[in-house]
């Protein structure tokens, strides 16, 4: 079972997150970006997965222990809206990848709607990583643009999506083809968050599991 831990981030204050890790030494690392929801189990359970796969994986709590109840979507806004995401990419973020990268490993970075948009965010400015793969969640271009992304990404979506909808996927992997990047898109026949199984109205098991082996070959490919 893994643990809640404080690590740095980079102007030096601490930081807490959820560390699991894998049985194998020298094990590559993933950090794992929580949905607006925060940090609740169902992404301390993906860092278990992520641990039993052979990683190390660290979540990162961006909302200080505030949680949010499922379907409070009110509550979840207001809570996202309070974080700036280019600023806790480049401090949070970024410090739980130089947690995860001073075991001298390589490093990936994963989340789920908002914190796909951050994987995305990190895969643009933070220098360390190795590795993004983003589930239902694209950043202004303002922000992070996909021509600028500096790492092998993948990306998983949904075609029923009207938050991170499939014209916003389209026009973002035209974007990431036209600039030459290194990349893999696929597209679901589901809902927003797919992935989460606490969520019965929209997870889908099959698109889920397809989605997760995708992302774990993905990740033993560039972080080997």
């Amino acid at each position: 079972m893994g643990k809640m831990i404080t690590f740095k981030r980079i102007d030096g204050h601490e930081a807490l997150g959820y560390l699991a890790e894998a049985t194998t030494q020298h094990a590559p690392g993933v950090v794992v970006i929580q949905e607006w929801w925060g940090l609740q189990g169902q992404i301390k359970a993906v860092c278990e997965r992520f641990a039993a796969a052979g990683f190390n994986a660290l979540a990162p709590d961006l909302y200080n222990g505030r949680v949010v109840s499922y379907h409070d979507a009110a509550a979840a806004n207001d809570a996202m809206s309070s974080l700036d995401f280019k600023t806790t990419t480049e401090q949070a973020v970024r410090g739980a990848v130089q947690y995860l990268k001073s075991r001298g490993v390589k490093v990936g970075l994963t989340g789920f709607c908002m914190g796909g948009a951050v994987a995305i965010i990190g895969a643009v400015h933070i220098p360390e990583l190795d590795a993004a793969v983003a589930f239902y969640g694209i950043p202004p271009a303002a922000v992070a643009a996909a021509k600028n992304i500096r790492v092998p990404f993948q990306g998983h979506y949904a075609n029923q999506d009207e938050w991170c909808s499939p014209a916003m996927v389209d026009a973002f992997e035209k974007e990431l083809k036209s600039a030459g990047k290194t990349y893999e898109i696929y597209r679901y026949d589901g809902q927003h968050a797919f992935m989460n199984s606490e969520r019965k109205e929209v997870y889908s098991a099959k698109a889920a599991q397809q989605a997760w082996d995708r992302c774990l070959a993905f990740f033993k490919k560039y972080l080997a």
